[in-house]
């Protein structure tokens, strides 16, 4: 099935809605607000790299708003136990059973404060449900409901007594990028007055309708030439000079989902080698691991990516017709 231009239209004017209604909530970041439910319509997931204080647990709050969901917060500390993330089962003893307690996983939005200060095994709690959208306790397998998103958050700059997140958890984060501080003209709204700032905000769309979303945006056409063009990237990563491991196929599958949900989110039913380049860096920045000695030299995975944009050549317009 391929997507129509009057399903593209209406995806396009429910995705602009959506996130209309959440920029009422965060200021001035149009970009990073598209580029999460980008992530959330692609049935991906978001890691924000980002200081305190930028609206992240309000991005959060507003998303599952809109989306008329439910919404948890998690804040990962180095004594987190993976059960208290997943949940745990407790014997009853007046009914004489075990009984079993959801964690806060269990929601359409999972907001993962900080979670490079959790241990490893705390981290891996996320594995699971990030890939499969399930939780195992105890032998059974119970689902997370959808639509289900994680939105991760690392702060930057304080690094003592955090735990690097393994390049197998990285690789589930479907996109990495950050709020950043608002601009002027934002934090001159925000001290004007804050109660301009919307915190009970109107849902507008259901849950059920989000997964129509998502549905249409699997429809959506890709010319075998932009296939080719995305293959090319991902191998470029893996032999580029500063690069000691490149992006995994999960990474071209990431790249390829969250480019169809872009184009049809600005009326499109095709996609275009400009939606591979926009998405590319939050895609597969995270994804690649560099050698000691970039990193030493200060080259960023960002940096990287960049030049392979460059350097790799796309299809031209009149070649995908």
């Amino acid at each position: 099935m391929t997507i129509t231009n009057e399903q593209s239209s209406w995806f396009e004017s429910t995705f602009d809605a959506m996130a209309s209604n959440v920029e009422r909530a965060v200021l001035g970041k149009r970009h990073v607000i598209e580029l999460a439910f980008t992530a959330m319509v692609s049935e991906g997931h978001l890691l924000l790299e980002d200081f305190p204080g930028t609206g992240k647990t309000s991005l959060a709050r507003a998303m599952s708003q809109t989306v008329q969901g439910t919404s948890s917060r998690i804040q990962f500390t180095p004594d987190l136990l993976p059960g208290d993330v997943t949940g745990i089962t407790v014997y009853d003893q007046k009914r004489g059973e075990f009984e079993f307690h959801p964690g806060p996983v269990f929601a359409n939005i999972v907001l993962a404060d900080e979670i490079n200060r959790a241990s490893p095994k705390t981290q891996s709690a996320l594995l699971e449900a990030m890939e499969e959208g399930r939780v195992t306790v105890d032998g059974v397998t119970r689902s997370t409901g959808s639509p289900f998103l994680v939105i991760a958050t690392q702060n930057p700059i304080e690094q003592a007594g955090t735990y690097r997140l393994p390049e197998a958890q990285l690789d589930r984060f479907m996109m990495k990028t950050s709020l950043g501080y608002p601009d002027l003209a934002s934090t001159i709204r925000i001290l004007e007055g804050t109660s301009d700032i919307r915190h009970d905000l109107e849902p507008v769309i259901t849950p059920q309708g989000l997964l129509t979303l998502s549905e249409l945006a699997r429809a959506v056409y890709v010319h075998p030439l932009v296939y080719d063009y995305i293959a090319r990237l991902i191998e470029a990563t893996r032999t580029a000079r500063q690069v000691r491991m490149g992006s995994s196929v999960r990474g071209a599958r990431a790249l390829t989902k969250a480019s169809k949900t872009w184009a049809a989110a600005h009326g499109r039913v095709f996609v275009t080698p400009d939606d591979v380049k926009r998405l590319a860096e939050h895609v597969l920045a995270h994804r690649i691991v560099l050698d000691p000695e970039a990193e030493f030299d200060g080259v960023t995975a960002g940096a990287v990516i960049g030049q392979i944009l460059m350097d790799t050549v796309p299809p031209s317009r009149s070649d995908i017709g």
